[in-house]
């Protein structure tokens, strides 16, 4: 049976995310607002998070002053709506997603087996570019400004873990901390997080790692975790690459011994080695092994282990989601603390997002909702929800009229149309 919708849901749902009260009592705190306000912050927070969709897909000042705008049915000067883009709105708009990140987490079992992990994580980073002239953010070429947003999405949680914002010339494995807060959870790597000290701190720390192998890796293998039937060639004693080419087995599964340097002290750095599962599942189209390394235990076989990293492309579509659905990167400024507030801005859109999502496939459980057509979707109803949002707000719905006239007249008086300029020729010449 399908369940009735109540017209206020989605309302509810936001204003129980982000109340009045909590957005009004950060901002004092944060001094994100002034004595005599003209602009309501809770409306201007929801703006940032829902005006997006106004300009295309452009995060810029205007379009968001278009959007307060059309949601609060209230003319703002230009240079006043510019003001209040300060460190201290986007004090409030970090400290918004920070408690969004505790309120939108939906625990969520992907299979038994992984319910022994406190938390599934995956750690990446995306490039976007900035502003040219914005060379706070400084890319891998010259002429260009480019920003590398890092992030650990809790998969268990369907929620973000941790995010980061650095230039482009950061390496995205420099920002991965280790310590106790492993304990207990799966990460999955990309070749970006590739280390053997790395893997090794998580194995001390009692968590668990997924990681391609490389492909220069050729660690000596001293055992076989799986036992073949018949003339199997034995691997135990041999490099990984030296038989790789002549197996023709199914699976791989063996443990191999990697080489790696610890961290160095003073002026020495010890070596080290330690003792890795390798596992590789054939691929019969390409004839040739997908190869991981991991410490999961012998109850992961194979194929469930390439099965897990295959949920690295959840990251993948998130960074997808951010850029071509909530305008993450469509930036018009040269100002870095702005730069820095849009960038929290669209992570609270698809946090905000996510929080929606969680409620229909509460209503709808045997109703599937793929991420990328919710977020199409999402993007779609943004503008009409602010609007929804203003009038729950105390504000009157918009006077279209006034909004069309106020919008599409010429700004500038002195500004002259071209059917303007020509008629300005000819009567310029016209006269004695």
């Amino acid at each position: 049976m399908i369940p009735e919708l109540s017209p206020t849901l989605i309302r509810r749902r936001l204003t129980s995310l982000f109340p009045a009260e909590l957005v009004e009592g950060i901002a004092r705190e944060r001094d994100a607002v002034q004595r005599h306000r003209k602009i309501d912050i809770t409306m201007l927070v929801w703006s940032l998070i829902l005006g997006f969709a106004v300009d295309g897909e452009t995060r810029s000042i205007a379009a968001f002053q278009r959007a307060y705008q059309t949601a609060t049915n209230q003319t703002v000067v230009r240079s006043s709506f510019y003001d209040r883009f300060t460190p201290e709105l986007g004090d409030l708009l970090s400290d918004l997603l920070a408690h969004a990140l505790e309120e939108v987490a939906v625990p969520h079992t992907i299979a038994p087996q992984l319910t022994q992990f406190r938390d599934t994580m995956i750690a990446d980073a995306t490039v976007f570019r900035l502003h040219r002239l914005l060379t706070a953010f400084p890319a891998t070429h010259d002429d260009q400004s480019g920003a590398k947003l890092h992030l650990v999405y809790n998969v268990t949680k369907q929620t973000l873990a941790q995010f980061k914002l650095t230039d482009e010339r950061t390496h995205e494995s420099s920002q991965f901390r280790t310590g106790n807060w492993l304990r207990g959870r799966l990460f999955l790597f990309d070749l970006g997080f590739y280390g053997y000290r790395r893997f090794a701190l998580i194995d001390e720390n009692d968590g668990y790692f997924v990681s391609r192998l490389k492909t220069n890796a050729n660690p000596l293998i001293v055992d076989e975790r799986r036992k073949w039937r018949g003339r199997a060639i034995s691997l135990t004693g041999s490099h990984l690459r030296d038989h790789l080419s002549k197996l023709k087995r199914k699976h791989i599964d063996v443990t191999g011994e990697f080489g790696f340097k610890r961290r160095q002290y003073g002026e020495s750095r010890s070596a080290a080695t330690r003792e890795f599962r390798v596992v590789g599942v054939r691929n019969e189209n390409t004839d040739d092994y997908h190869l991981y390394v991991t410490n999961l235990p012998d109850e992961f076989t194979p194929e469930q282990v390439a099965a897990l990293y295959s949920f690295r492309w959840k990251v993948e579509l998130l960074f997808r989601e951010l850029k071509s659905r909530y305008g993450l990167e469509k930036f018009e400024t040269g100002n870095k603390a702005i730069a820095e507030l849009l960038v929290v801005a669209a992570l609270l859109t698809l946090l905000v997002s996510r929080a929606l999502l969680a409620v229909f496939q509460e209503l709808d459980p045997d109703v599937e909702y793929p991420e990328e057509r919710w977020a199409t979707t999402f993007r779609s109803v943004a503008q009409p929800v602010l609007g929804d949002l203003g009038v729950a707000l105390g504000h009157p719905p918009p006077n279209l009229p006034e909004l069309v006239r106020r919008e599409a007249r010429q700004p500038e008086r002195s500004r002259l149309t071209l059917n303007k300029r020509v008629a300005h020729a000819f009567n310029t010449e016209m006269r004695p």
